[in-house]
Order: C-alpha cells, then sequence, then structure tokens
C-alpha cells in the first residue's frame, strides 16, 4: 500500500492564501466603513417636526420655536438641522425642529 502525499506548488499557496485573505479583507472593510458610522449616530437623534403651511418662513417658525431668543440664530440652527442651502420653503415640506 502506498501513502500518497498532497503536494501544494508555489503558485498553489499563492491562489489559496488570496482566497483566505479577500474575504477577511472585505469583510474588515464592510465593518470598519465610516458611512455606517454616520447614519448610526443621525438616526439615533429624536427630533420635532413641523409642517410648512403656505406663508411660513423660517424666521417665522424661529419665532414660533423659540420666542425670546434670536430668530437669527435659530433660522441658522434651523438650516443646519435639515441641510437647507437656502430660506425658500415649499407647502407641505416637513422640517426638523431642535427640542
Amino acid at each position: 500500500m502506498t501513502s500518497s502525499t498532497l503536494r501544494i506548488t508555489r503558485r498553489g499557496r499563492v491562489v489559496l492564501a488570496a482566497l483566505f485573505a479577500i474575504p477577511v479583507v472585505a469583510v474588515s472593510l464592510l465593518v470598519t466603513s465610516p458611512g455606517a458610522l454616520a447614519e448610526s449616530t443621525a438616526s439615533s437623534n429624536n427630533f420635532d417636526y413641523v409642517t410648512v403651511v403656505s406663508g411660513d418662513t423660517l424666521w417665522a417658525i424661529a419665532e414660533m420655536i423659540d420666542p425670546t431668543g434670536d430668530p437669527r440664530d435659530m433660522v441658522a440652527e434651523l438650516m443646519t438641522l435639515n441641510q437647507l442651502t437656502s430660506a425658500n420653503l415649499n407647502p407641505g415640506q416637513e422640517l426638523a425642529i431642535p427640542r
């Protein structure tokens, strides 16, 4: 009875190493992706929302939210929070307001 031994060539070792390394690298990139971290922090915040009606302005909404504060500060905060590039509002639009 003859015993056979498995012999792997250098090219075979490289192929086997690649087969094991590629999934490990792919999983590590998916786990450490910065996009997943950004989404999880944004979704953990709870906000109240106000629905814009015809004639509403950011200034009027800011005064309604904080009647004693400076409306300019609240307008800036609303624009940042809602990622608005201009002060134009559309009826039916929902705005997140800070608590």
